[in-house]
C-alpha cells in the first residue's frame, strides 16, 4: 500500500452521510496539488494528513489517489503549521494570526502553543482574553483529537468526535468505553447501528441483555420521533428482531426486567375491537398518564373567575366588537364562559380569531390575568397581531430551568392566570402539553384552539384529536366559512380538499390560489425557481425570501426540500464567500431553520431566521430570529438547515404571505389529504400549486392517515391506563 502526506488544500466534495471526500493537498516538494478521493470524513481544510492507498488515473480528472486508510498528523513544516493554524480551526486564531505567530516562532510554533501558551504575548495585537480563548480552544482539540483516534479504532467516523466531547468532556473516552449504546440516545446523528458497532467491536455480545435493552429503547424512540407514544408488543416485537438481529423470544425475555427497572411500561389496550398488550418507554406513559390526572383536576377544581349571565355578555361583546357572532360562534363564547376546560377546532375562515376576541374582551372585564400561547413564536406572533395583547411561546411561557433540565413553571410554581388561550393546539406533542398542564393553576379556565385536520404534532402524540374523541371536555367544532372568507379560493379550496373534493383551479387573474401544470420534475423545478426569483416578486413586490416560502412533502428527489434549497440558494442569495460545512453551504443572508429545541438558545423545532454573520476568527454564525440574534458555535451548525424550501410538517403553526408547493407524482408515498391541506392553509395571500393534476388528485382523495399509536384516549375515557385519574 502505497503512503502520501501533506495538508489540505481545499475539500473540493464531501458528502456527510457516507464520508466520500474528494480534496486537494499540497505535498512538500510538489509544485502541483494532489487529489485525493475516498472516505475520509474528519479532514478539515489546513490540516496535515497522510494518506494510505494506491494511485489511479480517472478518464476526466486525471491522476488521482485513492485513500484506503488516513490519520491526520501535526504539520511538519512552517507552511504547513501556518496553514493549519490560519484555516479557523482554532478559535481566536485567522490567517492574520497565524502569519504573525509563525512568523515569531517558526517551526517551534505549535510546541509553544502547547507547553507555553503565555508566549503568545510576545505576538503583536495578541491581548490576554485571545490567548486565553486560544489556549482553552487548543486543549479541547487535543481531547477531542484523542477521542478521534479512540473512534478511529472502531471504524466510526471521527467527525462526531466534537459532538461527544461537547456532550461528555474528559470523560468521553470512558464514557464511550462504559455504554457505547448511549450515543445513541445522546449524540445527534448517532444510531443504534452506529452505538452498535463500536459495542460489539469492545467484545459486546450479541445476546447481551445491555444490547438488548439499548435496542429495545432505541426502537421506542424511533416509534416517538415517527408520532407513536406506543406500540403493540407484536408490532414492536418484528421491529426490535430486525434491529437486533437475534430472535423474538430474546427481546421478550427482557421486558419484564426493564419494566421492573422502570425504563419501560407494559400494558394492555383495546385494539382493533380485541384487548392488546402494548409497550411504552417510561416517559411517554407517564406523560400520557399525567396529562389524564392534571385535565381531571383542571376540569374539576373551582373556577376563579365569577359567574356571568352569558347572553348579556354575547349582547355586550358584539356590540362592542362590531360584530355579529353566527350561532356556533355563540355556543363557543358561552361555553368559555362556564366550562373550565374547552376545545374549539374549525378550520380556515370559520372565525377562530373572532371567537379568541370576544373571549378575551369579555374575560378582561373580570380579571387582567390572561395569557396567550402557542407553541411557535410565529403562532405566538400571529396571536399578537390578531389580539393586540402579548403572547409567548408555550416554551417561554414554562420557563426553562438549565440546572434541572425541566421547566421552571409546574405544579409546585405554577402560572399566574385566570385564562389562558393556547392557539394551534393540535401541534402540541405529549411531553410539552403535560408540562404545559402541570403549570396551570387549578381555578384557571383553559381554552385550545385549533384545526385537527392539519397535521399532528411532530413530536410523539396526537393529543388534541384525543382529547375531542374523548368527549371528556366541551367541544365547539366550527364549520360555516364567513362571508369575507368565502371571497378567498385559499380558504374555499382548503375545505373543499378536506372534505375529498378536488379544488377549483381554473384560471381567473384576480385569484389568490393558482395551479400551474408541468409534467415532468424538471420542469417543475424550473417553474418553482422562476416563480420565486421572479415573478411573484416582480409581480407583487414580495421579497422572495421573507414573503415567499416553498413547501414540499419530501425530501429527497429533484423537487424534495433537500435540492430545492441549493437550487434556491444558488438563484435568492448567489454568494462568493460562504462557510463549507460537515457537507453543507452557509452564506450571509441565508434563510435557515432549528432542527431542535435548543433550550440554552431559546429556540426551537421550526424557528426560521436569517444569518447575520459568519466568524471565521471565533468560529461563530450569528442568526437572527425575529428581533432576537443566536449565536451557533460551528460545531452547533447541524442544529440549522437551509430553509428556502421547507416540509409541509416543519412549517405547521406558520404563516407566509405566499406558498408555493410542488405537488408531482414523484412524491406519491407522501400524498395525502392532511398534508395537501395543512400546506395550503399556510398561504395568507397567495398559494400556488406547481405539478400534475394527477397527483393533485391522489393528494385529494387518499384520506389514509398515518396512524399513530397512542394511549391517552383510553386513558381518558377512563378504559384502561390505571392510576388516579
Amino acid at each position: 500500500m502505497e503512503q502520501i502526506s501533506g495538508y489540505v488544500e481545499r475539500i473540493t466534495f464531501h458528502n456527510v452521510e457516507n464520508g466520500y471526500t474528494v480534496a486537494h493537498i499540497q505535498e512538500a516538494g510538489r509544485s502541483s496539488l494532489t487529489c485525493i478521493v475516498g472516505n475520509i470524513p474528519s479532514i478539515r481544510t489546513g490540516e496535515t494528513v497522510r494518506c494510505f492507498g494506491a494511485w489511479k488515473q480517472h478518464l476526466i480528472h486525471g491522476r488521482q489517489f485513492i485513500v484506503e486508510q488516513h490519520r491526520i498528523e501535526i504539520p511538519a513544516d512552517v507552511t504547513g503549521i501556518k496553514k493549519y493554524l490560519g484555516s479557523g480551526l482554532i478559535k481566536g486564531i485567522g490567517p492574520t494570526y497565524a502569519a504573525r505567530i509563525v512568523q515569531k516562532f517558526g517551526a517551534d510554533t505549535l510546541t509553544i502553543i502547547d507547553e507555553s501558551p503565555g508566549r503568545l504575548s510576545e505576538v503583536t495585537g495578541l491581548g490576554q482574553k485571545r490567548i486565553d480563548k486560544i489556549q482553552a480552544c487548543w486543549a479541547e482539540q487535543k481531547s477531542i483529537r484523542e477521542v478521534m483516534i479512540f473512534l478511529q479504532t472502531y471504524n466510526v467516523s471521527p467527525s462526531y468526535a466534537q459532538k461527544i466531547y461537547k456532550k461528555y468532556g474528559p470523560q468521553s473516552i470512558k464514557n464511550v468505553k462504559d455504554n457505547p449504546y448511549n450515543l445513541a440516545r445522546d449524540i445527534f446523528g448517532i444510531g443504534f447501528k452506529t452505538a452498535d458497532t463500536i459495542a460489539q467491536t469492545m467484545g459486546i455480545t450479541t445476546n447481551s441483555p445491555k444490547r438488548i435493552d439499548a435496542g429495545i429503547e432505541f426502537v421506542l424512540t424511533e416509534c416517538a420521533s415517527d408520532g407513536h407514544t406506543c406500540l403493540p408488543i407484536k408490532e414492536f416485537l418484528i421491529q426490535a428482531e430486525a434491529i437486533l438481529e437475534i430472535p423474538a423470544d430474546g427481546v421478550q425475555e427482557r421486558l419484564q426486567p426493564l419494566k421492573e427497572e422502570g425504563r419501560i411500561e407494559l400494558f394492555d389496550l383495546m385494539h382493533e375491537g380485541t384487548v392488546t398488550p402494548f409497550i411504552w418507554v417510561r416517559s411517554l406513559f407517564s406523560a400520557e398518564l399525567g396529562i389524564c390526572r392534571e385535565v381531571k383536576r383542571l376540569k374539576t377544581a373551582p373556577c376563579h373567575l365569577r359567574q356571568v349571565q352569558a347572553q348579556k355578555a354575547l349582547d355586550w361583546v358584539q356590540e362592542q366588537l362590531k360584530i355579529d357572532l353566527a350561532p356556533n360562534q355563540k355556543i363557543a363564547v358561552s361555553n368559555s364562559l362556564s366550562d373550565k376546560l374547552q376545545i374549539i377546532t374549525g378550520g380556515p375562515g370559520t372565525g377562530k380569531s373572532t371567537i379568541t376576541n370576544a373571549i378575551i374582551t369579555i374575560t378582561a372585564k373580570l380579571t387582567e390575568k390572561i395569557l396567550l400561547a402557542a407553541p411557535t413564536g410565529r403562532a405566538a406572533k400571529r396571536m399578537c397581531e390578531i389580539t393586540g395583547r402579548k403572547a409567548s411561546t408555550i416554551h417561554s411561557l414554562l420557563e426553562f430551568d438549565f440546572k434541572t433540565g425541566r421547566f421552571k413553571r409546574n405544579r409546585e410554581f405554577p402560572l399566574d392566570c385566570d385564562l389562558i388561550i393556547i392557539d394551534e393546539a393540535s401541534m402540541i406533542d405529549t411531553y410539552l402539553m403535560y408540562s404545559l398542564l402541570k403549570a396551570i393553576p387549578d381555578t384557571s379556565r383553559i381554552i385550545f384552539v385549533g384545526d385537527i385536520n392539519q397535521l399532528p404534532s411532530v413530536g410523539p402524540g396526537n393529543v388534541l384529536k384525543d382529547m375531542i374523541r374523548s368527549h371528556y371536555m366541551p367541544v365547539t367544532q366550527l364549520t360555516e366559512i364567513f362571508r369575507q372568507a368565502a371571497g378567498s379560493r385559499i380558504i374555499t379550496n382548503a375545505h373543499l380538499i378536506n372534505k375529498g373534493v378536488f379544488p377549483d383551479i381554473s384560471l381567473q387573474s384576480d385569484s389568490d390560489f393558482f395551479f400551474l401544470e408541468a409534467i415532468e420534475p424538471e420542469d417543475v423545478l424550473n417553474s418553482i425557481v422562476g416563480l420565486v426569483s421572479l415573478r411573484l416578486p416582480k409581480k407583487y413586490g414580495w421579497d422572495p425570501i421573507n414573503d415567499i416560502q416553498v413547501l414540499a412533502p419530501m425530501k429527497k428527489g429533484q423537487i424534495g426540500t433537500e435540492n430545492l434549497n441549493v437550487v434556491l440558494q444558488a438563484a435568492l442569495n448567489p454568494q462568493e464567500q460562504a462557510l463549507n460545512y460537515a457537507g453543507r453551504k452557509y452564506s450571509v443572508g441565508d434563510k435557515v431553520m432549528q432542527m431542535r429545541n435548543d433550550y440554552k438558545k431559546e429556540v426551537y423545532n421550526g424557528d426560521i431566521g436569517r444569518i447575520l454573520e459568519i466568524n471565521a476568527l471565533d468560529q461563530e454564525v450569528i442568526v437572527k430570529f425575529d428581533e432576537r440574534e443566536v449565536i451557533y458555535d460551528y460545531t452547533d451548525l447541524d442544529e440549522l438547515i437551509l430553509s428556502y424550501a421547507v416540509s409541509i410538517h416543519k412549517f405547521q403553526g406558520s404563516e407566509c404571505p405566499c406558498v408555493v408547493m410542488p405537488i408531482h407524482t414523484s412524491h406519491f408515498k407522501l400524498l395525502h389529504r392532511n398534508l395537501l391541506y395543512t400546506g395550503v392553509t399556510r398561504g395568507k395571500r397567495l398559494v400556488v400549486l406547481v405539478g400534475t393534476k394527477k397527483a393533485l388528485a391522489i393528494a385529494v382523495k387518499n384520506d389514509e392517515v398515518k396512524r399513530r399509536y397512542t394511549g391517552l384516549h383510553q386513558a381518558l375515557v377512563g378504559m384502561s391506563i390505571p392510576g388516579p385519574l
